[in-house]
């Protein structure tokens, strides 16, 4: 059998595209010693990319992905067949994230300390060193938001997933998402003027619209 012709998933793939894997769970629940060492590889990329993108470039970042397989590899147990075993994985991550920043906040120090030291770089080429202090400045701006209305922002404009995977994810109804969604995009909106390295990129963002194009008024939640 020719390997080349074996399916893997690219790296710039989100869950949806993947099987819904519960073949290979039950095999690594079965204790086949080459099931979670598969797993990990089609599914590493795709981590490594959401955690990143959550946390704006952690100098954490690998200990994060370990962590997220060594909890999904805990709570093999609890996973059901008929769930995407992707998007399972993905709300394993963002809740290893969360709790990561959470912890950050607990202590003396700046989220953003390892892109603030790379953005002091002068070797880097202008359009790279510009491109990182938008990707900063960003963040920043993020950084100022609930993690409720943070989490589905990055998920659905940066990770590109739609509102109702990210239902699925963060264990919300779909307009809940989408009020959150509606939330950060207004707040973005309202702050960019502040912040010169992002003004130019202000057209850029998606036009504000209601989270539920049927309801006269946004469905509001607490922050």
């Amino acid at each position: 059998m020719d390997s080349s012709r074996e399916r893997t998933p690219p790296e710039s793939a989100t869950f949806s595209v993947v099987s819904d894997g519960s073949d290979l769970v039950a095999r690594c629940k079965a204790g086949e010693p080459a099931a979670f060492r598969q797993l990990f590889r089609e599914h590493r990329a795709s981590v490594t990319r959401l955690v990143h993108r959550m946390t704006g470039g952690s100098a954490d970042l690998e200990d994060l992905v370990q962590e997220v397989f060594v909890q999904v590899h805990k709570s093999l147990g609890s996973f059901r067949r008929e769930a995407q075993l992707g998007t399972w994985i993905y709300r394993i991550a963002v809740n290893v994230v969360l709790m990561h920043r959470r912890a950050l906040r607990s202590r003396p120090s700046t989220i953003h300390a390892t892109e603030d030291a790379m953005i002091l770089d002068e070797d880097q080429p202008d359009e790279q060193l510009a491109r990182r202090r938008r990707v900063a400045a960003l963040y920043r701006l993020l950084d100022r938001m609930s993690e409720k209305k943070r989490t589905v922002y990055v998920l659905h404009e940066i990770e590109g997933l739609s509102p109702a995977e990210i239902s699925k994810i963060v264990g919300a109804p779909v307009l809940t998402v989408r009020t959150r969604l509606f939330y950060a995009r207004r707040s973005l909106h309202a702050e960019l003027m502040q912040e010169p390295a992002l003004a130019a990129l202000s057209q850029a963002l998606p036009p504000l619209s209601d989270p539920a194009p049927a309801s006269p008024e946004p469905h509001k939640e607490p922050a």
